[in-house]
């Protein structure tokens, strides 16, 4: 047994990776300890996590006297965002929220030396090269939680950079992949949570449908890996069991392949660089799989990806905008104020408009990103 405990504060904690990111924890005790843990509305949840994990530190919004009483109980200390990233008992800061909330507090993390395990998509594609800039100037280590960035950086091990050819991202092409075009504007928000093989938050589902999510991660392995624009592919890939793939210049090409769970790329952050045994992950069987299939994307069906990396590559605060936008719009789609096929449309022409800031602060990325989200707001 470790005679260190490593400090793992959670941003987060009762959504989808959150709650993944504490069975790993809980499966490998003897070498974590939970410091903090935030919620937003989720109360229940964290009651549930606090009574578990017994953690040093809790933030939540709005008011609960269960969650008051249990604190107290319990001597758990209420703290802010940003208390909880800056603690300096805190080792590894993992930010699984949605959205640009954390992208403050992640930044303060990074300047106190604390390693980060980022989930959270939106705040790399507002803040990408500054993140990775910052991250090298104090040291830290940037890892991805997402089972496709994961991918690539497993990939990436003990090769020399400057001999990938190529990166290739696989899809799982949503939940509406195999729906024909004609139909999409009749599926529901529900149905759209019915993602054939992940199990993600509501967001981040609806991102993997219309492939913003996909378009995110482009974007992401752009900044983590700096890799340049020409040289990421999408592929679709319905099984979801290859990941991602990397090409080298030799022409040989490497593979990262799981069942798909979001444990597996979560317990490798957590304890990298060790792989240590997890026996509630599933192994890769390949006697049982007599079809892995690959097709290219379509675009006519997914109008969100092209549109996505076309404002991504304008750069400044134009991602931010994006970022705020797409969150509004999904936001609205699964409130049933429009339809799947009107998310794409919605985004473009509410940032339409937008005043590119060329070197933005933090600041003026936050505010972009609201901005992207008051004009959805607009528009509808």
């Amino acid at each position: 047994m470790d005679s260190y405990l490593k400090g793992i504060s959670i941003l987060g904690s009762t959504g989808s990776v959150g709650t993944q990111t504490l069975d790993v924890i809980e499966t490998h005790s003897e070498k974590f300890q939970i410091i903090g843990l935030s919620a937003n509305k989720n109360h229940s949840e964290l009651l549930s996590q606090i009574r578990k994990y017994s953690p040093k530190y809790v933030s939540y919004s709005g008011i609960s006297n269960q969650l008051e009483t249990i604190c107290k109980d319990n001597q758990v200390n209420r703290k802010n965002f940003s208390e909880i990233s800056e603690s300096h008992e805190t080792d590894l800061l993992v930010v699984a929220t949605t959205g640009s909330i954390a992208l403050e507090p992640t930044f303060k993390a990074i300047s106190l030396g604390k390693d980060i395990a980022v989930a959270n998509k939106e705040i790399i594609i507002m803040a990408g090269e500054k993140l990775i800039s910052h991250a090298h100037s104090n040291n830290v280590e940037l890892m991805p939680l997402d089972s496709e960035p994961s991918a690539i950086w497993q990939c990436l091990v003990g090769e020399n950079h400057l001999s990938i050819n190529k990166i290739i991202i696989t899809a799982s092409g949503g939940s509406f992949r195999d729906i024909p075009i004609e139909k999409l504007p009749n599926v529901t928000a529900q149905e759209s949570l019915n993602h054939p093989t992940w199990k993600m938050g509501a967001k981040i589902t609806v991102d993997s449908a219309t492939m913003m999510n996909k378009a995110f991660e482009v974007i992401e392995a752009k900044w983590l890996f700096g890799i340049d624009w020409d040289s990421i592919e999408v592929i679709l890939h319905p099984e979801s069991l290859i990941h991602s793939l990397v090409e080298f210049s030799d022409g040989s090409t490497k593979a990262q392949i799981s069942p798909p769970d979001m444990r597996l790329p979560i317990q490798y952050a957590l304890l990298h660089p060790q792989r240590i045994q997890n026996h509630n992950l599933k192994r890769f069987d390949p006697t049982k799989f007599k079809n892995i299939t690959f097709e290219e994307i379509d675009k006519t069906r997914y109008p969100c990806f092209d549109m996505a990396l076309s404002y991504a590559k304008k750069g400044g605060t134009w991602p931010s905008a994006l970022c705020g936008a797409d969150e509004g719009a999904v936001d609205a789609f699964l409130s049933g104020k429009i339809k799947f096929v009107e998310i794409s449309e919605l985004i473009e022409q509410s940032i339409s408009s937008h005043k590119n800031i060329e070197l933005p602060d933090i600041k003026d990325l936050i505010e972009s990103y609201e901005w992207g989200q008051k004009q959805v707001e607009k528009s509808l």
